[in-house]
């Protein structure tokens, strides 16, 4: 490995070639975070190279420079009259970037008559010769294949290409920026800048050739270049773990004769996409989707747990000894592919399958994203699992996660859990695949792996606190299973509305109207816990206000507390009726039309366990 501190025209002099390998990100820099700061500091050391120009030219000293950070790269070996070409490695953002601002500043240049600095600045950016016209080699660096086209458009006007694109967008900034600063533009505090045009030429091409400062690292060998990739980021763009593991593919791939020229396009083209690199919440953590998919990836193919910070060298680990040849390497992919597309279309789950109710109640509103990796194994087209199995995996694992939520039993064994019933299923036939997490979960004994049975639920789930201690959207997930379960026992399955709320039959603050005879303290403090207890929950369309839920419950007693107000006259079973068309509503007002009463929320707080065993049976 070779280090030196370097200039643009160290850098670019002669017939050069920087190439950035498919595996490399597509140009994603900016002009907020990069461009407008880069630009920024160029005209700050321009300024000085007019108003105190350094007496000796040392590059070196930062003084009368700007330091633009690092590029790695890995020299090809030569050919007698070809380019002199170099893979980089890290850097590639602000090579391009670099390479942008020496192209639109000379074209601004040969516009406004600067012929010779735009002459030192086309050596810089162009290989002269005839036989590089019209080939990747007549430029000095040639980008990855997502943006060659941006790229050749920005540096050559005269190609064909229509769009937009970061690259072309980031040509079009510098040359505007300087335009105007050549022009003497006054920034927007009414500064203009200093000298006359041709002193602000000779300086901006001055700082372009020998005052930007770069460390240049030449390296040896690919295994030495994947090393010193793993510890850079980009300025402002930080590199995820799928960049990492990107660039050790396409190396390993390479090594191993494949095609991976393609492989941008052919496996890896969507992962450089928005959706992918978007971060979304995860707990605490905000992590890009690419990376919380990998690392589920590999929970699943290796059957261990994988640490966030461990997915790179778990990858490389699992993948190594599969990519020994070129037709293995392109199983792993598509495979990968194949799982990543599953993967992505898990939000997209519609309909009551088994894989739709378990993504929307399980990962999204238990949120037990580490269950991820069994919906993958389930559907993943390497297993083929029959749709029946599916649906019995599934949903015995759905039943253990509802059961345990509403008994308020431990979850903090569940990626263990998933790691062991994955090494369960793996060991097992696939015809089996959905019998063996069932009967996995139900030989369980240790209290933070136990399957609550029917007795259990039924015996504690009625004296459970649920509302204050699990969230309400687990529990409006809840009894909207139940309402579905009540309306197939007697009718067509309709559809349940959205966007319903959780409604207190006797309300919360039941001292207002619901206590005929003054409670004990005792007594007071039961119904404070019992009117939070399943059986005293039920769903509306709309959120009640207080004073509203706290009505007595007929109509007539309402009517000698509640006088010119709206809902005029209506008492709390009436509002309930009003606003709910459920039939889990329907039954309780029905049934008691002269009060609800503690004895009622018990006798349905039984009625409603004894629904949930049937809803998700074990």
């Amino acid at each position: 490995m070779k280090a030196e501190s370097v200039t643009p025209t160290d850098l670019f002099s002669g017939k050069v070639h920087y190439e950035i390998p498919p595996y490399q990100r597509p140009y994603v820099w900016n002009e907020e975070d990069q461009w407008a700061p880069l630009w920024d500091d160029i005209v700050r050391v321009a300024t000085k190279e007019i108003i105190s120009p350094p007496v000796v030219k040392d590059v070196s000293s930062m003084e009368h420079g700007h330091f633009l950070g690092a590029v790695v790269y890995e020299s090809v070996p030569p050919i007698a009259g070809d380019v002199t070409r170099h893979k980089v490695i890290d850097g590639q953002q602000r090579t391009t970037t670099l390479q942008l601002v020496l192209d639109a500043i000379q074209q601004v240049f040969v516009e406004r008559g600067h012929d010779d600095q735009a002459e030192d600045l086309e050596a810089l950016v162009l290989n002269a010769g005839n036989k590089f016209k019209g080939k990747p080699e007549r430029f000095k660096l040639w980008p990855s294949r997502s943006d060659r086209d941006a790229f050749s458009h920005a540096m050559d006007p005269h190609s064909l290409w229509a769009g937009e694109h970061s690259i072309v967008a980031a040509h079009a900034f510098f040359r505007a920026e300087a335009a105007a600063w050549l022009e003497g533009k006054p920034d927007l505090d009414g500064n203009a800048p200093p000298g006359d045009e041709a002193e602000r030429a000779r300086a901006l091409a001055t700082v372009l050739q020998l005052r930007l400062v770069l460390v240049a690292i030449n390296l040896v060998s690919s295994e030495e270049s994947q090393m010193i990739f793993e510890t850079l980021n980009d300025r402002g763009t930080p590199l995820l773990k799928a960049d990492l593991i990107k660039n050790w593919v396409f190396q390993r791939g390479d090594a191993v004769g494949a095609e991976v020229e393609a492989w941008p396009e052919t496996h890896w083209a969507d992962f450089d996409d928005k959706w992918w690199r978007t971060e979304i919440a995860q707990g605490r953590l905000l992590r890009s989707r690419i990376d919380i998919f990998l690392q589920y990836w590999l929970t699943m193919r290796t059957q261990a747990e994988v640490p966030t910070d461990g997915i790179f060298h778990r990858f490389t680990a699992y993948a190594r000894p599969l990519m020994t040849t070129a037709a293995d390497a392109e199983a792993l992919l598509s495979g990968m592919r194949k799982d990543a597309d599953i993967f992505r279309g898990f939000a997209q789950l519609t309909g009551d399958s088994p894989a739709a109710r378990f993504y929307s109640r399980v990962i999204e509103t238990m949120e037990l994203a580490a269950a991820s990796p069994l919906l993958l194994w389930m559907l993943s087209k390497s297993h083929s699992v029959s749709v029946d199995q599916v649906r019995i995996g599934l949903e015995a694992f759905e039943s253990w996660v509802v059961r345990r939520t509403l008994l308020r039993y431990t979850m903090k064994d569940v990626n263990k859990m998933i790691v062991a019933i994955l090494k369960e299923v793996g060991a097992a036939p696939l015809e089996q695949a959905g019998n063996t997490v069932r009967n996995y979960l139900d030989k369980q004994t240790a209290d933070a792996r136990l399957w609550p049975s029917d007795v259990d639920v039924v015996k504690v789930l009625p004296s459970v606190k649920l509302y204050g201690n699990v969230r309400r959207s687990r529990i409006r997930v809840v009894l909207e299973a139940v309402e579905r379960s009540l309306w197939l026992a007697k009718h067509d399955l309709q559809s349940i509305p959205a966007g319903l709320e959780i409604e207190h039959v006797m309300p919360q603050g039941w001292r207002t109207h619901w206590q005929p005879m003054r409670l004990s303290p005792e007594a007071a403090a039961e119904r404070d816990l019992r009117v939070n207890r399943i059986g005293n929950l039920t769903l509306l369309s709309k959120s009640l206000n207080a004073s509203l839920s706290n009505r007595p419950w007929t109509d007539d007693a309402t009517l000698k507390v509640e006088t010119g107000k709206s809902e005029a006259g209506l008492g709390k079973r009436s509002l309930i009726q009003k606003y709910s068309q459920l039939v889990l509503s329907k039954n309780l007002t029905d049934e008691h039309p002269e009060a609800w009463t503690d004895d009622d929320i018990e006798v349905r707080s039984i009625f409603l366990a004894e629904r949930i065993c049937e809803v998700w049976p074990r």
